[in-house]
C-alpha cells in the first residue's frame, strides 16, 4: 500500500451488498477517544497505542485510548467545567445526559487504558498520582464493569474535570462495517505528575510520538491507521504547544464525518466528505 491507511479486504464486497440492498447497516454505538498531549523538545507529542494484531477490528493499527460508552456513564457524577447543556450543544447530542455519557466515557477510558485521570478533589485541582495497588484495584473494577465511573469518583471524593477536555472531531463508522461506532475525539493535556502506561489488554505497544513523525510514518506505509486517526493527527501539526491545541479545540468543526460509497462506471468510489486523501477507487469486477 502507498501509505498506512487501514483498509479491510472485505470492504468492496460489503459496499456492493449495501448498494444492492442486501446489507442492513448496524446502528452505531456511542464511543469516545482522547488525543492525550504533552510538551517536549520540538513541540507536543501525542500518546498512541498499537492495537494487537489479533483484534477483529483494526488489528495492528495505531489509535488513541478510548472505547464505548457504558450506559452507567449517564449516572449523575461530580462535575466541574462547562455545563452539561453547553457540552450537549458542542457535541451535537439532544440532551445533557447523553453529553455527560460521552464526556465520562472519554475520561473513564483514558484512565482505564492509559492510567491517566482527568479529575481532582476540587474544580481547580487535578490528581497528581494514580499509581499504587488501591488505584489499580479500582481501575480493574472499572474495566470489568464491576464499578461505575460515578461510584468511582464518589468513593475517592473526586470531581470530573470536563474543562480539561476539548472536543476535536466526530467520525461515524461507515454503514457497510459490521462494527459501527459514533465516536467523539477529544484533546487533553497530560496532567502534571501523572504518567501514561499501557494498561489496555487490546494494545501491545504504546508510544509518545510527535504528530509530524507519526504522520510521516503513516505516509511511508510504516504505521497503520484508520482515517479518523491520521486526520486528527494532521490537525495537530500546526501547534507549537499542547495547550495551544487544547485552546484551539473550541473552534474545531464537529460535523460528523461518514464515509460514502457510489458506483461510477466500472468503479466503486469510497470517500470521506472533506477528506479527499482517503478516497478509494475499486474496480467493480473484483474485490481489489
Amino acid at each position: 500500500m502507498a501509505n498506512g491507511q487501514w483498509y479491510p479486504p472485505e470492504w468492496p464486497d460489503r459496499i456492493r451488498a449495501l448498494a444492492a440492498g442486501e446489507l442492513t447497516p448496524a446502528t452505531p454505538k456511542r464511543a469516545a477517544t482522547v488525543l492525550l498531549l504533552r510538551d517536549g523538545e520540538g513541540g507536543p507529542s501525542v500518546h498512541m497505542l498499537r492495537r494487537r494484531a489479533s483484534m477483529a477490528f483494526a488489528g495492528g493499527a495505531y489509535a488513541y485510548p478510548g472505547g464505548g460508552v457504558d450506559p452507567r456513564d449517564e449516572h449523575p457524577v461530580r462535575w466541574a467545567g462547562p455545563s452539561l447543556e453547553t457540552w450537549a450543544e458542542r457535541l451535537g447530542v439532544p440532551d445533557p445526559a447523553q453529553a455527560q455519557a460521552v464526556v465520562c466515557a472519554a475520561v473513564r477510558e483514558t484512565y482505564e487504558e492509559a492510567g491517566v485521570l482527568l479529575a481532582g478533589e476540587t474544580a481547580l485541582s487535578v490528581v497528581g498520582d494514580t499509581t499504587g495497588d488501591d488505584w489499580e484495584k479500582d481501575r480493574e473494577a472499572l474495566v470489568a464493569r464491576e464499578l461505575s465511573f460515578a461510584d468511582f469518583l464518589d468513593r475517592r471524593g473526586l470531581v470530573l474535570r470536563s474543562d480539561l477536555l476539548g472536543a476535536w472531531a466526530r467520525w461515524i463508522t461507515p454503514e457497510f462495517e459490521p462494527r459501527r461506532y459514533d465516536t467523539w475525539f477529544f484533546v487533553a493535556v497530560l496532567p502534571e505528575g501523572q504518567r501514561t502506561r499501557n494498561a489496555s489488554t487490546e494494545a501491545d505497544r504504546t508510544v509518545w510520538i510527535r504528530p509530524a513523525d507519526a504522520a510521516a510514518g503513516y505516509d511511508r506505509g510504516e504505521l497503520t491507521m484508520m482515517p479518523p486517526t491520521i486526520s486528527t493527527l494532521r490537525g495537530l501539526l500546526s501547534f507549537g504547544a499542547a495547550a495551544d491545541a487544547l485552546d484551539a479545540a473550541r473552534e474545531q468543526d464537529m460535523t460528523p464525518v461518514l464515509a460514502q460509497a457510489r458506483l461510477d462506471g466500472d468503479e466503486l468510489i469510497l470517500s470521506w466528505p472533506g477528506h479527499d486523501e482517503f478516497t478509494k477507487h475499486i474496480p467493480t469486477g473484483g474485490t481489489g
